[in-house]
């Protein structure tokens, strides 16, 4: 096996320990959907909208989820206006949704609930 097909290999092989089985993706879903998270329609991806008071507490939220992240690798699509973040979790290596975005999205709920 070549140089780069044993990177590809290790790849796909990381890759795949993080899916989800179907059975923890139904129960994920169930609770994210409960704290307010979607599923999108047209990509396997879950999104979230926060709107806080302030704009310095939307920031200070979204400074806390990027230092999280930055530990994770694992980075969200997100936008904000003032007061208001969305936020899209996927993984993008992955094609779709996974362990990192689940974990992501349980600390990103944690850190909106202590702003």
């Amino acid at each position: 096996m070549s140089l780069v097909s044993q990177c590809r290999w290790r790849l796909i092989k990381a890759s795949q320990s993080q899916w989800l089985t179907t059975e923890e993706r139904n129960q994920v879903l169930v609770d994210l959907k409960a704290s307010g998270w979607t599923e999108l329609p047209s990509r396997d991806a879950i999104y979230k909208e926060y709107i806080f008071k302030t704009f310095n507490q939307a920031f200070g939220f979204m400074t806390r989820v990027a230092l999280q992240a930055e530990k994770m690798n694992h980075h969200p699509e997100w936008f904000n206006v003032y007061n208001k973040v969305q936020i899209t979790l996927i993984t993008h290596d992955c094609g779709g949704l996974t362990k990192k975005d689940v974990k992501l999205a349980q600390f990103i709920e944690k850190a909106a609930a202590s702003v």
